[in-house]
Protein backbone atom coordinates (compact mmCIF):
# COMPACT_ATOMS: atom_id res chain seq x y z
CA UNK A 1 0.00 0.00 0.00
CA UNK A 2 2.77 2.43 0.97
CA UNK A 3 4.66 1.53 -2.20
CA UNK A 4 1.59 2.33 -4.33
CA UNK A 5 1.14 5.66 -2.54
CA UNK A 6 4.80 6.47 -3.06
CA UNK A 7 4.48 5.70 -6.77
CA UNK A 8 1.38 7.86 -7.09
CA UNK A 9 3.17 10.74 -5.32
CA UNK A 10 6.19 10.35 -7.57
CA UNK A 11 4.02 10.33 -10.70
CA UNK A 12 2.11 13.38 -9.48
CA UNK A 13 5.35 15.26 -8.81
CA UNK A 14 6.73 14.27 -12.21
CA UNK A 15 3.60 15.53 -13.97
CA UNK A 16 3.78 18.79 -12.06
CA UNK A 17 7.44 19.23 -12.97
CA UNK A 18 6.64 18.52 -16.62
CA UNK A 19 3.87 21.12 -16.59
CA UNK A 20 6.30 23.69 -15.20
CA UNK A 21 8.96 22.79 -17.75
CA UNK A 22 6.61 23.32 -20.66
CA UNK A 23 4.97 26.54 -19.56
CA UNK A 24 4.63 28.92 -22.51
CA UNK A 25 7.29 31.53 -23.01
CA UNK A 26 4.77 34.22 -22.08
CA UNK A 27 4.78 32.92 -18.54
CA UNK A 28 8.54 33.05 -18.20
CA UNK A 29 9.78 35.60 -15.69
CA UNK A 30 13.35 36.45 -16.68
CA UNK A 31 15.45 38.30 -14.18
CA UNK A 32 14.80 38.84 -10.53
CA UNK A 33 14.62 42.56 -9.91
CA UNK A 34 11.78 45.04 -9.71
CA UNK A 35 13.24 46.76 -12.79
CA UNK A 36 12.86 43.47 -14.71
CA UNK A 37 9.20 43.20 -13.67
CA UNK A 38 8.47 46.78 -14.68
CA UNK A 39 10.25 46.30 -18.00
CA UNK A 40 8.05 43.26 -18.76
CA UNK A 41 4.97 45.15 -17.67
CA UNK A 42 3.70 42.20 -15.65
CA UNK A 43 4.15 40.54 -12.29
CA UNK A 44 4.06 36.77 -12.80
CA UNK A 45 3.44 34.57 -9.76
CA UNK A 46 2.93 30.86 -9.21
CA UNK A 47 -0.14 29.78 -7.23
CA UNK A 48 -2.01 26.61 -6.38
CA UNK A 49 -5.53 28.04 -6.25
CA UNK A 50 -7.09 25.35 -4.06
CA UNK A 51 -6.88 26.73 -0.54
CA UNK A 52 -9.97 28.78 0.18
CA UNK A 53 -10.16 31.57 1.24
CA UNK A 54 -6.44 32.25 0.64
CA UNK A 55 -6.53 31.43 -3.06
CA UNK A 56 -9.13 29.50 -5.02
CA UNK A 57 -11.04 29.50 -8.30
CA UNK A 58 -14.52 30.97 -8.53
CA UNK A 59 -16.38 31.29 -11.83
CA UNK A 60 -13.20 30.41 -13.68
CA UNK A 61 -10.96 33.06 -12.12
CA UNK A 62 -8.57 33.06 -9.17
CA UNK A 63 -9.88 34.98 -6.18
CA UNK A 64 -9.14 35.16 -2.47
CA UNK A 65 -7.16 36.96 0.19
CA UNK A 66 -3.82 36.37 -1.54
CA UNK A 67 -5.15 37.51 -4.89
CA UNK A 68 -6.30 40.82 -3.41
CA UNK A 69 -2.84 41.39 -1.91
CA UNK A 70 -1.26 40.64 -5.28
CA UNK A 71 -3.54 43.13 -7.04
CA UNK A 72 -2.34 45.77 -4.58
CA UNK A 73 1.29 44.88 -5.35
CA UNK A 74 0.76 44.93 -9.13
CA UNK A 75 -0.95 48.32 -8.92
CA UNK A 76 1.92 49.61 -6.81
CA UNK A 77 4.40 48.48 -9.46
CA UNK A 78 2.21 49.78 -12.29
CA UNK A 79 2.12 46.38 -14.03
CA UNK A 80 -0.38 43.67 -14.96
CA UNK A 81 -0.83 40.71 -12.61
CA UNK A 82 -0.45 37.23 -14.14
CA UNK A 83 -1.35 34.61 -11.52
CA UNK A 84 -0.62 31.09 -12.75
CA UNK A 85 -2.61 28.22 -11.24
CA UNK A 86 -0.25 25.24 -10.99
CA UNK A 87 0.11 22.01 -8.97
CA UNK A 88 1.76 22.68 -5.61
CA UNK A 89 4.49 20.10 -6.29
CA UNK A 90 5.77 22.18 -9.19
CA UNK A 91 5.76 25.60 -7.56
CA UNK A 92 9.10 25.58 -5.76
CA UNK A 93 10.98 23.90 -8.67
CA UNK A 94 9.42 26.47 -11.01
CA UNK A 95 10.51 29.29 -8.72
CA UNK A 96 14.12 28.12 -8.75
CA UNK A 97 14.16 28.08 -12.57
CA UNK A 98 12.62 31.57 -12.75
CA UNK A 99 9.35 30.49 -14.35
CA UNK A 100 7.69 33.19 -12.25
CA UNK A 101 8.75 36.05 -9.97
CA UNK A 102 7.70 34.42 -6.71
CA UNK A 103 5.35 31.84 -5.23
CA UNK A 104 2.15 33.44 -3.97
CA UNK A 105 0.37 30.50 -2.43
CA UNK A 106 0.03 29.52 1.21
CA UNK A 107 3.28 27.71 1.98
CA UNK A 108 3.86 26.47 5.53
CA UNK A 109 7.05 27.97 6.97
CA UNK A 110 9.07 24.96 8.05
CA UNK A 111 12.68 24.67 9.14
CA UNK A 112 13.57 22.48 6.15
CA UNK A 113 12.00 24.79 3.55
CA UNK A 114 13.36 27.97 5.17
CA UNK A 115 16.94 26.73 4.68
CA UNK A 116 16.42 26.53 0.91
CA UNK A 117 13.89 29.22 0.03
CA UNK A 118 13.47 32.91 0.88
CA UNK A 119 10.22 33.13 2.84
CA UNK A 120 8.36 36.40 3.16
CA UNK A 121 6.94 37.58 6.46
CA UNK A 122 3.78 35.58 7.25
CA UNK A 123 0.68 36.30 5.19
CA UNK A 124 -1.50 33.91 7.15
CA UNK A 125 -1.79 31.52 10.04
CA UNK A 126 -3.66 28.28 10.56
CA UNK A 127 -4.97 26.95 13.86
CA UNK A 128 -6.28 23.41 14.42
CA UNK A 129 -9.76 24.19 15.75
CA UNK A 130 -11.97 21.90 17.81
CA UNK A 131 -15.51 22.25 16.50
CA UNK A 132 -18.89 20.93 17.62
CA UNK A 133 -22.44 21.13 16.33
CA UNK A 134 -23.90 24.49 17.39
CA UNK A 135 -26.73 22.70 19.24
CA UNK A 136 -24.30 20.84 21.50
CA UNK A 137 -24.49 22.24 25.05
CA UNK A 138 -22.32 19.69 26.89
CA UNK A 139 -18.99 19.92 25.08
CA UNK A 140 -17.63 23.39 25.78
CA UNK A 141 -13.86 23.04 26.14
CA UNK A 142 -11.03 20.83 24.80
CA UNK A 143 -10.86 18.69 27.97
CA UNK A 144 -14.46 17.61 27.32
CA UNK A 145 -13.11 15.44 24.48
CA UNK A 146 -12.52 12.61 26.97
CA UNK A 147 -14.75 9.68 25.98
CA UNK A 148 -16.04 11.44 22.84
CA UNK A 149 -15.86 10.54 19.17
CA UNK A 150 -13.39 12.88 17.49
CA UNK A 151 -12.66 13.17 13.77
CA UNK A 152 -10.49 14.93 11.22
CA UNK A 153 -9.17 14.53 7.68
CA UNK A 154 -6.95 11.51 7.08
CA UNK A 155 -3.32 12.43 6.35
CA UNK A 156 -3.86 16.10 7.16
CA UNK A 157 -1.59 18.18 9.37
CA UNK A 158 -4.42 18.12 11.92
CA UNK A 159 -4.18 14.33 12.32
CA UNK A 160 -0.85 14.16 14.21
CA UNK A 161 -1.87 17.23 16.22
CA UNK A 162 -5.04 15.63 17.55
CA UNK A 163 -3.26 12.31 18.12
CA UNK A 164 -0.68 14.12 20.24
CA UNK A 165 -3.49 15.88 22.12
CA UNK A 166 -5.08 12.52 22.96
CA UNK A 167 -1.70 11.17 24.09
CA UNK A 168 -1.37 14.13 26.46
CA UNK A 169 -4.91 13.56 27.76
CA UNK A 170 -4.15 9.92 28.51
CA UNK A 171 -0.93 10.87 30.26
CA UNK A 172 -2.83 13.34 32.45
CA UNK A 173 -6.05 11.50 33.20
CA UNK A 174 -5.57 7.97 31.89
CA UNK A 175 -8.49 8.45 29.51
CA UNK A 176 -8.67 9.27 25.81
CA UNK A 177 -11.26 9.57 23.06
CA UNK A 178 -13.96 6.95 22.55
CA UNK A 179 -12.76 6.83 18.93
CA UNK A 180 -10.71 8.85 16.46
CA UNK A 181 -12.40 8.79 13.04
CA UNK A 182 -10.43 9.75 9.93
CA UNK A 183 -12.29 11.11 6.89
CA UNK A 184 -11.32 11.60 3.27
CA UNK A 185 -11.94 15.37 3.33
CA UNK A 186 -12.88 18.17 5.74
CA UNK A 187 -16.39 18.55 4.27
CA UNK A 188 -16.99 14.94 5.39
CA UNK A 189 -16.06 15.97 8.94
CA UNK A 190 -18.62 18.77 8.80
CA UNK A 191 -21.34 16.44 7.54
CA UNK A 192 -20.62 13.99 10.38
CA UNK A 193 -20.87 16.83 12.91
CA UNK A 194 -24.21 17.89 11.50
CA UNK A 195 -25.72 14.40 11.45
CA UNK A 196 -24.49 13.58 14.95
CA UNK A 197 -22.15 10.68 14.11
CA UNK A 198 -19.22 12.78 15.34
CA UNK A 199 -18.96 14.71 18.61
CA UNK A 200 -15.93 16.88 17.87
CA UNK A 201 -14.29 17.75 14.55
CA UNK A 202 -10.74 19.05 14.10
CA UNK A 203 -10.75 21.58 11.26
CA UNK A 204 -8.16 24.19 10.13
CA UNK A 205 -9.22 27.73 11.01
CA UNK A 206 -9.28 28.90 7.38
CA UNK A 207 -11.53 26.00 6.34
CA UNK A 208 -13.74 26.63 9.36
CA UNK A 209 -14.11 30.33 8.52
CA UNK A 210 -15.42 29.39 5.08
CA UNK A 211 -17.88 26.84 6.50
CA UNK A 212 -19.17 29.29 9.09
CA UNK A 213 -19.68 31.92 6.39
CA UNK A 214 -21.60 29.50 4.19
CA UNK A 215 -23.53 27.79 7.00
CA UNK A 216 -24.00 30.47 9.68
CA UNK A 217 -25.08 29.06 13.02
CA UNK A 218 -24.25 25.45 12.14
CA UNK A 219 -21.01 25.04 14.12
CA UNK A 220 -19.15 26.54 17.04
CA UNK A 221 -15.48 26.37 18.01
CA UNK A 222 -14.63 25.27 21.56
CA UNK A 223 -10.85 25.75 21.41
CA UNK A 224 -7.73 24.83 19.49
CA UNK A 225 -4.96 22.26 19.81
CA UNK A 226 -1.30 22.22 18.88
CA UNK A 227 0.86 25.10 17.72
CA UNK A 228 -0.42 27.48 15.03
CA UNK A 229 1.22 27.11 11.61
CA UNK A 230 2.49 30.22 9.84
CA UNK A 231 2.04 30.59 6.08
CA UNK A 232 4.28 32.70 3.85
CA UNK A 233 5.09 33.45 0.24
CA UNK A 234 8.39 32.36 -1.25
CA UNK A 235 11.03 34.16 -3.32
CA UNK A 236 14.05 32.75 -5.10
CA UNK A 237 17.07 33.17 -2.78
CA UNK A 238 18.92 34.67 -5.76
CA UNK A 239 16.37 37.50 -5.92
CA UNK A 240 16.67 39.35 -2.59
CA UNK A 241 14.96 42.46 -4.00
CA UNK A 242 11.79 40.44 -4.58
CA UNK A 243 11.51 39.30 -0.98
CA UNK A 244 12.28 42.82 0.22
CA UNK A 245 9.51 44.17 -2.00
CA UNK A 246 6.98 41.62 -0.67
CA UNK A 247 7.87 42.34 2.95
CA UNK A 248 7.89 46.11 2.55
CA UNK A 249 4.52 46.06 0.79
CA UNK A 250 2.98 43.86 3.49
CA UNK A 251 4.33 46.28 6.12
CA UNK A 252 2.87 49.18 4.15
CA UNK A 253 -0.54 47.44 3.92
CA UNK A 254 -0.44 46.71 7.65
CA UNK A 255 0.30 50.37 8.40
CA UNK A 256 -2.42 51.81 6.15
CA UNK A 257 -5.07 49.31 7.30
CA UNK A 258 -5.50 47.59 3.95
CA UNK A 259 -4.22 44.23 5.19
CA UNK A 260 -6.62 44.13 8.13
CA UNK A 261 -9.43 45.17 5.79
CA UNK A 262 -8.71 42.17 3.55
CA UNK A 263 -8.39 39.80 6.53
CA UNK A 264 -11.82 40.83 7.80
CA UNK A 265 -13.22 40.46 4.29
CA UNK A 266 -11.97 36.89 3.83
CA UNK A 267 -11.66 35.51 7.40
CA UNK A 268 -14.17 37.60 9.29
CA UNK A 269 -11.50 38.91 11.66
CA UNK A 270 -7.98 40.34 11.75
CA UNK A 271 -5.18 37.77 11.83
CA UNK A 272 -2.58 37.92 14.59
CA UNK A 273 0.62 37.62 12.58
CA UNK A 274 4.15 38.04 13.98
CA UNK A 275 6.34 40.70 12.40
CA UNK A 276 9.61 39.29 13.72
CA UNK A 277 11.02 35.98 14.88
CA UNK A 278 8.87 34.01 12.43
CA UNK A 279 11.74 32.31 10.59
CA UNK A 280 13.20 29.08 12.02
CA UNK A 281 16.83 28.72 13.00
CA UNK A 282 19.11 28.48 9.96
CA UNK A 283 16.62 30.19 7.61
CA UNK A 284 17.83 32.17 4.59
Amino acid sequence: MKLKQHRRSAIKAAIATAIIAFLPALAMAEGGTLADIKARGQLTVGTEAAYEPYEYVENGVIVGYGHDILEYMATKLGVKLVQLNLPFQGLLPGLMSHKFDFVATSVGITEERAKRFAFSRPVGIVHAMLVVNATNKTIVKPDDAVGKTVGTQMGSQAQPVIQEFERQMKAKSGKGFAELKLFQAYPDVSVALKNGTLDIGVIPSNVLSVQMRRQPGAFKAIGEVGEPRLLGWVANPQDPAIRTFINQTLEEMQANGKLVELQKKWFGEALNLPTSGYLPKGAL
